[in-house]
């Protein structure tokens, strides 16, 4: 019996397509990314992580399969989207801030998990120390050493003695944040006096009951007091009371200055961290890392609003004179 052979032309050309095809499905990644709430900065940080994906070769639409969910400020609707994520199985999920990151890291001990703009990432339990983890977890900090913050503050209000500070109590970065200004602040002569803002609604009251009882307010990155920072800028102005941040993105917003890490800059340093994942490295064999890149911001026509006058040696040392 004769057996007909069928065209080779067309197989052939099969074959090369799926060839082809081979190492474009080789390279199809998956980031997911999750964030607390939306604002300024940690928008920031979200684009800083794409762009650096982006720089290295992994784009949305192409070759990366990218989810972005806020939790609009819950934690119950963070672990709802940490949940969904893990089950998504994706090849890093990017958790943005403390909370988000939390949540995260309580779903999962397998999928790769990369967070960022969390200050204190062990006293989080996030991972158990500086050094690399051996877990599921790695990511970058934006830790501030607080002596600098203080001379900032002294620089802005000289005289000041009483630091107002408005704070979520159920964010563990702000939580350490408090401790160690109480720690630091009296051996400077100085006090803390604080106000608890435990949701964003919160803010404009919280920073109302410091009137009469602080010099100047500090503010750290805090996301429940980042989302509603108008509302501290306007007791701030009504009252004469300086606002000194520690995130440059709030001196646009009102802030007379603040010495603190661009968090674009973070986000592209988390990326990078995360493109080190995607190309085969383990989490837990990377150490979190620090930023240290800070920037000086400066907002003259807020500092009028607020009551004082910045020297020209404060504005000339600035990165950033905010009109």
């Amino acid at each position: 019996m004769n057996i007909k052979q069928l065209p080779w032309k067309p197989l052939g050309a099969l074959t090369l397509a799926l060839a082809a095809m081979t190492p474009a499905l080789a390279q199809q990644k998956s980031v997911a990314v999750t964030a607390i709430v939306e604002h300024p900065a940690l928008d920031a940080v979200r684009d800083g992580v794409q762009a650096a994906l982006k720089e290295a070769g992994f784009e949305a639409g192409k070759n990366l399969k990218w989810q972005y969910q806020s939790a609009q400020g819950n934690t119950g609707t963070a672990a709802q989207i940490a949940r969904k994520f893990v089950g998504d199985k994706p090849d890093a999920i990017v958790a943005i801030a403390t909370p988000s990151a939390q949540a995260v890291v309580a779903a999962t001990k397998t999928v790769p998990v990369v967070f960022s703009a969390v200050t204190d990432p062990v006293a989080a339990k996030l991972v158990p120390s500086w050094e690399a983890s051996g877990t599921n977890v790695t990511g970058v900090s934006d830790l501030l050493a607080l002596d600098k913050q203080i001379e900032l503050l002294r620089q802005v209000v000289p005289n000041a003695k009483r630091v107002g500070m408005v704070y979520n109590p159920g964010e563990a970065n702000s939580v350490v944040v408090v401790k160690q200004l109480q720690a630091l602040l009296p051996k400077l002569g100085m006090t803390l006096v604080e106000a608890a803002a435990p949701r964003s609604v919160d803010v404009g009251s919280a920073a109302r009951s410091l009137i009469g009882k602080v010099d100047v307010i500090y503010t750290n990155t805090d996301n429940n007091v980042v989302s509603a920072y108008e509302s501290l800028v306007k007791v701030g102005q009504d009252a004469k009371i300086p606002l000194v941040a520690s995130d440059t993105d709030s001196v646009k917003r009102g802030a007379i200055a603040a010495l603190g890490i661009n968090y674009r800059d973070l986000g592209e340093q988390t990326g990078r961290m995360v493109v080190r994942i995607l190309k085969g490295e383990k989490p837990g064999d990377i150490k979190p890392e620090v930023s240290t890149k800070l920037e000086l911001y400066v907002n003259p026509g807020a500092a009028e609003k607020q009551g004082v006058k910045l020297s020209d040696e404060l504005i000339k040392s600035a990165a950033q004179v905010v009109q």
